[in-house]
């Protein structure tokens, strides 16, 4: 597929309300429980996932469309939701990452992206040189993959009870633990 911008734009807005229908009303029991030591529960995931809206995908690109001489990105703290999002509810969470996905696809949206512009670069401080389009490309696919933890977080709760079905189920047995 040739990269395309408004899809990228198409699927970045779907997030929020997949969340919400998915994880809205669900027990602590779902929300609240990870896969182990250093994992996100679903309820982490939103959490980091406003993180991501405040410090990372849009800063990131404005410094690459700024074009400056030095664009290097600051280092994204991926537990910074923690701390920040000890007495929270659920609920509010799924409401303020809606609003800051609305925000920041509004301004993505504004910057009428060229392919010129998408092959502007910036520097991340792990990976190193990255152009725009790989930026936008990364968000959407990290998206997609806290999505797919939730799932897979929420569906593991089930699993002791689901017997033979388990050969069946790989969302069960799927022990990989993303980066989150």
């Amino acid at each position: 597929m040739q990269f395309d911008p408004d899809a990228c734009r198409l699927v970045l807005e779907k997030t929020p309300g997949t969340l919400h229908t998915l994880l809205q009303g669900l027990p602590d029991s779902l929300t609240r429980t990870n896969e182990g030591t250093d994992t996100f529960s679903p309820f982490d995931v939103v959490g980091h996932l406003i993180d991501g809206e405040e410090t990372d995908w849009i800063l990131r690109a404005r410094i690459i469309l700024d074009g400056g001489p030095n664009p290097v990105f600051e280092p994204y703290d991926r537990f910074r939701h923690y701390a920040r999002n000890a007495d929270r509810t659920l609920a509010s969470l799924l409401d303020e990452f809606s609003r800051l996905r609305a925000t920041n696809l509004s301004r993505l949206g504004s910057w009428r992206l060229t392919p010129e512009l998408l092959d502007r670069r910036g520097i991340h401080p792990t990976l190193g040189d990255v152009t725009l389009r790989q930026l936008l490309a990364a968000w959407v696919v990290h998206d997609l993959g806290h999505v797919a933890q939730i799932s897979r977080v929420i569906a593991k709760q089930f699993g002791e009870e689901v017997g033979p079905w388990m050969a069946f189920l790989p969302v069960l047995t799927d022990h990989e633990r993303p980066r989150s």
